[in-house]
């Protein structure tokens, strides 16, 4: 696979609801409590301002317009950001597939939108990464985007055999082709693998490591994929990505070594021969220098520990990728 698909295929969506919103008036509403949770939405008629956390400035939104938000950031959603913002849980009931919520009445706004929650012991740390915000106003590229979730909203309103696989893929389809066009778009001076992506020589240099992650990696071979000089490709890598070459390499290894430890029942031994390492010793250590505990201790904790605590464990250690 490449870059793209190998992180986000950690992310295993698990569940789906779409739905649709319809506001009149004046209103502001504040959207909390979103962890691990990716959100796609279709403006379908009026505008309205969108505000994420840690965004300096507010997104104007008009009918047609596509947005994702699949960083798990708070938001504001509002016809007015000077309103005194009112918290979703007050104005939404519990999440029903294809309902529509209304707002003073409705009439004025409305937009129809898919959300989905995602697992994996990385989720967090993955999200983190992506960019707050991908926001689609090019009428060509929306078509897709306002397909899928408008397919969505009738899958788990009229449910069907298969319904479930086919929001399964929706969901990834959604996320990947809104990050598609982000990068196309440029991704600005972001630091982090995913704005590197936009980047084609270290783009380059990621999918041959990502392609090949037990391969013995020199520099000088990444430079080459990179058609670029050892130490140019280092110094770029270095500033595009967050970190050296090698320590991204030895990194993404750990990454996919938890994902076996987390979803498989293969033996230390057999994980560490696949990643290129001659011995368990020499993988064990890598593994406790990146993860901040050994390969066993990381099993038994996930054994021990409910899915839903997982991400949380050992916050600041587990950190998949470097984040944006």
């Amino acid at each position: 696979m490449d870059p793209l698909s190998d992180v986000l295929s950690l992310l295993k969506p698990r569940s789906h609801i779409s739905s649709g919103f319809d506001a009149g008036g004046d209103w502001l509403i504040q959207f909390s409590d979103l962890h691990e949770r990716i959100k796609c939405y279709a403006v379908v008629s009026g505008g309205c301002w969108l505000s994420v956390e840690g965004v300096a400035d507010p997104v104007r939104l008009e009918a047609g317009d596509c947005f994702v938000l699949p960083s798990g950031r708070p938001f504001r959603l509002g016809s007015d950001m000077g309103l005194s913002p009112v918290d979703a849980g007050t104005i939404f009931p519990p999440a029903r597939a294809g309902g529509v919520v209304r707002v003073n009445g409705g009439g004025d706004f409305f937009l129809v939108g898919s959300r989905f929650t995602v697992s994996g012991h990385y989720a967090h740390a993955v999200l983190r990464t992506l960019p707050p915000i991908v926001h689609i106003k090019k009428e060509s590229e929306q078509a897709a985007l306002r397909w899928a979730v408008e397919r969505m909203m009738l899958e788990l309103r009229e449910p069907q055999p298969g319904g479930f696989l086919v929001a399964q893929h929706l969901a990834h389809m959604m996320l990947l082709q809104s990050l598609r066009l982000h990068l196309a778009d440029g991704v600005g001076n972001q630091v982090g693998w995913f704005s590197a992506l936009a980047d084609r020589q270290i783009c380059a240099a990621i999918t041959a490591m990502h392609a090949e992650p037990a391969y013995r990696w020199t520099l000088q071979e990444l430079a080459e994929r990179a058609a670029m000089s050892r130490s140019a490709f280092a110094m770029k890598f270095k500033a595009t990505v967050g970190e050296t070459p090698m320590d991204y390499l030895t990194r993404w290894r750990m990454t996919l070594a938890a994902d076996r430890l987390e979803n498989s029942g293969d033996p230390v031994s057999a994980i560490a021969f696949s990643l290129g390492y001659e011995s368990e010793s020499s993988f064990s250590a890598a593994f406790k220098r990146v993860m901040g505990c050994s390969p066993r201790q990381y099993s038994r904790n996930q054994i021990r520990l409910p899915l839903a605590l997982r991400a949380e464990a050992k916050p600041g250690r587990q950190t998949a990728m470097v984040s944006n």
